[in-house]
């Protein structure tokens, strides 16, 4: 890598613990809100124009916030808690209030899913009671949609994302499980559609871009692994990146397809080119392991940025584009 390295244009502190999920949003406003949820239980709503915390709340009872996300067509916040609880949040007119919840069952890391299918309706995937059950349900009705158990001993179940293909069929949904396998799901027929190992080790996260049929995982091992749909909707390993050190939290594709970003145990940000995976940058900031990232949908390039949350209780804003030209 030729180009030096950037450093953040500014950071976020008085989290109060370590930094376990990130989320933009912007709601309307120019000015995207950055939602953090941390070790401590509280989800912090940062406004990014005066770089302060605009709301915090905490409704877990001081669990760990292991997710947060919002949904684009209402004023609704939802956080999953290590308390074992999805708690829905109304922020409109300014407020912070739970108008529900539901229970999990699941004391584990795995983080929801979300897809939403309609105005006001969407579908969350959770980590169930027993250790490779997903249960899918349809909110706001908390209606059951379907409950995905693997016909094979696979571990707990790390990850999961869901996506609507192009094609007009149901929703789908890949999960990463302890023993590094993935398996992608049919959600209305409720059946495995492909399995392949991914990772010899616990598969801790995954990404996937329905734009192009591919995806990415991380574990805690030195190794990405990504892989590709094909026609038969059949997953097939594509590529494997050996990293620096072992670890991985998390991974994020930008908006337009064209960076990747991992948070590592080693308590660097790496980006790629997502095309090609092409190592662009090592982002060093954080004394202490990587635990989430996500970039901002700004439609001005120059405007979008990448955060990073730490156990280090610090989040770090990074503008890759000026510091990448026009290539980022």
């Amino acid at each position: 890598m030729s180009r030096p390295a950037p450093s953040p244009i500014y950071t976020l502190r008085g989290a109060g613990g370590p930094i376990n999920t990130l989320h933009f949003s912007r709601h309307g406003e120019d000015t995207p809100l950055l939602f953090s949820g941390s070790g401590k239980g509280a989800i912090h709503m940062w406004n990014l124009s005066n770089r302060r915390a605009e709301k915090i709340v905490d409704g877990h009872s001081g669990s760990s916030v292991i997710w947060v996300n919002t949904l684009s067509s209402t004023d609704t916040l939802i956080s999953q808690g290590r308390d074992m609880r999805v708690c829905l949040w109304d922020l409109g007119r300014g407020r912070g209030e739970i108008v529900d919840s539901l229970s999990t069952g699941s004391v584990g890391f795995c983080q929801c899913s979300l897809l939403e299918t309609g105005p006001r309706t969407c579908l969350l995937a959770f980590a169930g009671q027993q250790p490779e059950e997903i249960n899918i349900v349809e909110l706001p009705s908390k209606a059951p949609v379907c409950t995905l158990v693997p016909d094979a001993k696979l571990g707990m179940v790390m990850c999961v994302k869901m996506w609507q293909p192009h094609s007009g069929t149901g929703p789908v949904l890949l999960a990463g499980y302890e023993d590094g396998s993935l398996l992608l799901w049919d959600i209305t027929q409720k059946s495995k559609l492909s399995q392949t190992k991914a990772h010899s080790e616990p598969l801790m996260c995954l990404t996937f871009d329905p734009e192009v049929l591919r995806g990415i995982s991380g574990s805690s091992e030195n190794q990405l692994s990504s892989w590709i749909l094909d026609g038969q909707n059949s997953l097939q390993i594509q590529d494997r990146v050996t990293l620096t050190n072992p670890g991985v939290s998390q991974l994020c594709v930008r908006g337009d397809g064209k960076l990747l970003a991992s948070a590592g145990w080693d308590h660097r940000v790496r980006i790629f080119g997502w095309k090609k995976l092409r190592p662009l940058a090592v982002l060093q900031y954080h004394s202490d392991m990587v635990l989430s990232v996500a970039f901002s949908d700004h439609k001005d390039p120059r405007q979008r940025l990448l955060a990073a949350g730490s156990k280090d209780q610090r989040i770090s804003l990074w503008s890759i584009y000026n510091e990448g030209a026009n290539t980022y």
